[in-house]
């Protein structure tokens, strides 16, 4: 599945620019420390963090995109940043929970 899939069949509102990727797996933090020691490359981030400290942990993990949850707002440096980087942030308005309910669904599972 894809970046782009991922955004039509989960109802993502994509926030920058990026090219579409692969997405491998789930991940779910809101500590930049969990996911820098747990993510994989490929994996989709979900937070409800928006500072802009999200990009280069996003990056340091190669992850396909970060998704923010519960409808938080979205700091402009941190989407000028992502867009820098080519990083695919993206946006909804369900809980964390309720989106992780839908990605397995759909049949997205950590790997």
């Amino acid at each position: 599945m894809t970046t782009k899939d991922l955004i039509e069949s989960a109802g993502l509102t994509p926030l920058t620019q990026f090219e579409p990727r692969e997405v491998d797996g789930v991940i779910v933090s809101d500590m930049l420390s969990d996911v820098m020691a747990g993510a994989k490359s490929g994996n989709l981030w979900i937070t409800v963090q928006t500072h802009k400290n999200i990009v280069p942990a996003a990056n340091l993990v190669d992850a396909s995109a970060i998704v923010i949850t519960g409808g938080k707002k979205v700091p402009q440096d941190t989407l000028d940043l992502a867009n820098q980087h080519s990083i695919a942030i993206l946006w909804t308005a369900l809980s964390s929970f309720e989106l992780v309910g839908r990605l397995y669904a759909l049949g997205l599972v950590t790997k």
